[in-house]
């Protein structure tokens, strides 16, 4: 039996995580194909400093429950989870006497739909997630579901959750720096 695996706080990986990789070498899989689709998931790949083995789950991650009943959905769930953990982790590795009530808002604040949904809109997600007509992709639960999504498949593409919570920071990062 392993050691159990804690989420990166500071931007360092687990030893068994992937190294993430931002070089544009590491989109090509998607990049290859014409389809604009494949295109825009390459670029949000360089974007996130991340690259996928499985290029199907960044596809379903990408894809809302209106467009398909392959979507992101499951995924979301988990990149919650991952993101709520990875808030509450640097919570409590900023101050470990803080009071539950703090971290749990800590985790709540970096996590919820109004922070999700805007570092999704800043990452471009709604010109990327597919959806059916009648849905809005710009809609603040449509972003935020197509981003947990996003967190839950790294997640589940390196089988841990530090390279999720690197790329959910990631994401707060440039979603901090494109409100300046």
């Amino acid at each position: 039996m392993g050691r159990p695996c804690l989420l990166a706080v500071f931007g360092t990986s687990h030893p068994h995580a992937r190294a993430l990789d931002s070089s544009p070498a590491a989109a090509e899989p998607l990049a290859a194909s014409a389809s604009p689709f494949d295109a825009a998931l390459a670029a949000l790949q360089n974007q996130i400093g991340y690259a996928f083995r499985s290029p199907d789950l960044l596809r379903r991650s990408m894809t809302h429950a209106s467009y398909s009943r392959e979507n992101g959905r499951a995924l979301a769930v988990l990149g919650l989870a991952a993101s709520q953990s990875a808030a509450a982790l640097r919570a409590l590795a900023n101050d470990r006497d803080a009071p539950a009530s703090a971290v749990s808002r800590a985790a709540r604040d970096a996590a919820g739909e109004a922070a999700c949904a805007a570092a999704g809109a800043r990452a471009g997600i709604p010109a990327i997630v597919r959806v059916a007509g009648g849905t809005k992709a710009s809609a603040a639960p449509v972003v935020c579901g197509a981003l947990r999504a996003l967190v839950g498949a790294v997640a589940v593409d390196n089988g841990t959750a530090d390279a999720a919570a690197e790329v959910f920071w990631r994401l707060q990062v440039l979603s901090a720096t494109a409100a300046m």
